[in-house]
């Protein structure tokens, strides 16, 4: 694991930043800061204009291969550019999904017609893609899942509902884990992955008001929607290997960006812990403390992770870091509403305007449940890492 760069990344560093700097402006300079988790509804029009412009100037997927129009960016590099879009404070991603999930499922997984035909519209910034995983029953148990796809001529006909699908009300496509198998007795083979366009008869969204006041995630409606039989991805039966390679490719350089993200907020807490003599308390002191300390392990345990080389299959090492992020997340956002201390209870505004931390305590409370919550990322430890004994099913 290097933690040091060289010249040239050096270089490439003060590239990143200075057209980061020079284009957010004008229009762009009042998404500065916004549309990350617990504001992802926020400037939709403005953060779906500025996709096009990342793709227009090749900063969109800088990670991908060449030959399907990233900029092949080696790992540390990947690193660099995330690290400088959080510090620049731009903008979150309305089309983090497409290039950091599906994409990379695609050039894995998929054939070489659907990354032809699908490829360039998440790298021009123009299609933005949302997922469709979690059900009312099948959340961190993905087998479980219930949507059903039937094979009718040369279309899929999907039926079913999916829950908690991130910005669908505002994407264009849909990677849809069903159940197309029918006769196929185990979970596991009976699943398959399609590519679902959204705007068409059949499907419904419908956005779940959260207790943040914002309504980013959604519920899904299928009720005989259709998709072309080519708009498979690898083949029937194949959906459960397809959708954990989705999921190791969540684990990306991008958590490094993430992960910056996070040190802003940290300064943030830090300057008014300063400001309102909240530092002086030694309790604070010391959780302030303990918190940078967090982020320097989280940093060196990924960089760690994406040492181990790249692919669908996720490295032990990285089998620590959602629960390590969730927890810690979850952590301070309590912390930072124990600096801001009575200030914390008092809207920003009328009738329900939230400052950014006030969000951020609220959406923090999901970290440790969304994308596998604490109590799945155990058993994925002990199972997977460790090799110890599956934990015994409850019938």
């Amino acid at each position: 694991m290097n933690l040091h760069f060289s010249e040239a990344d050096e270089i490439f560093r003060k590239e990143v930043a200075q057209w980061l700097g020079d284009n957010l402006v004008g229009e762009f300079e009042k998404i500065r800061g916004r549309g990350g988790p617990g504001d992802e509804h926020a400037f939709i029009e403005e953060r779906s204009a500025w996709e096009k412009v990342l793709g227009a100037a090749g900063w969109t997927c800088v990670g991908w291969p060449t030959e399907f129009g990233g900029r092949g960016l080696p790992l540390h590099q990947q690193v660099i550019f995330y690290e400088e879009y959080a510090r620049a404070k731009a903008p979150g991603r309305a089309g983090h999904i497409g290039e950091t999930l599906l994409g990379p499922t695609l050039i894995e997984f998929g054939s070489e017609e659907q990354k032809q035909r699908l490829l360039p519209g998440i790298v021009k910034g123009e299609e933005l893609w949302c997922q469709g995983y979690s059900e009312p029953n099948a959340g961190s148990d993905l087998a479980n899942v219930q949507t059903r796809a039937e094979l009718d001529g040369d279309e899929w006909v999907i039926s079913g509902q999916k829950v908690w699908t991130s910005l669908a009300a505002w994407s264009d496509w849909c990677f849809v884990v069903c159940r197309s198998e029918a006769d196929e007795p185990s979970n596991h083979r009976a699943l398959s992955y399609l590519l679902v366009p959204m705007d068409q008869p059949g499907v419904e969204v419908r956005p779940i008001e959260q207790i943040t006041g914002t309504a980013e995630f959604s519920e899904v409606f299928f009720d005989a929607a259709r998709t072309p039989a080519a708009n498979i991805v690898a083949g029937r039966g194949d959906g459960w290997k397809v959708a954990m390679g989705t999921l190791a490719f969540e684990r990306g350089a991008s958590t490094l960006g993430q992960q910056h993200q996070f040190q802003n907020e940290f300064e943030q807490v830090v300057e008014i812990a300063k400001r309102n003599g909240a530092a002086s308390d030694p309790v604070i002191r010391q959780r302030l403390a303990d918190a940078w300390i967090g982020l320097r392990i989280m940093r060196f345990n990924a960089l760690r992770m994406l040492s181990g080389g790249d692919g669908a299959e996720l490295p032990r090492e990285a089998m620590i870091g959602k629960i390590y992020w969730a927890t810690w997340h979850r952590d301070f956002g309590k912390l930072a509403m124990d600096v801001l201390g009575a200030e914390a209870e008092l809207a920003f505004g009328g009738p329900y305007d939230l400052t950014g931390l006030q969000r951020l305590f609220l959406f923090t409370r999901s970290d440790t449940i969304y994308a596998g919550s604490n109590q799945i990322q155990r058993n994925i430890i002990s199972e997977r890492a460790l090799g110890m004994p599956r934990e015994p099913r409850v019938r």
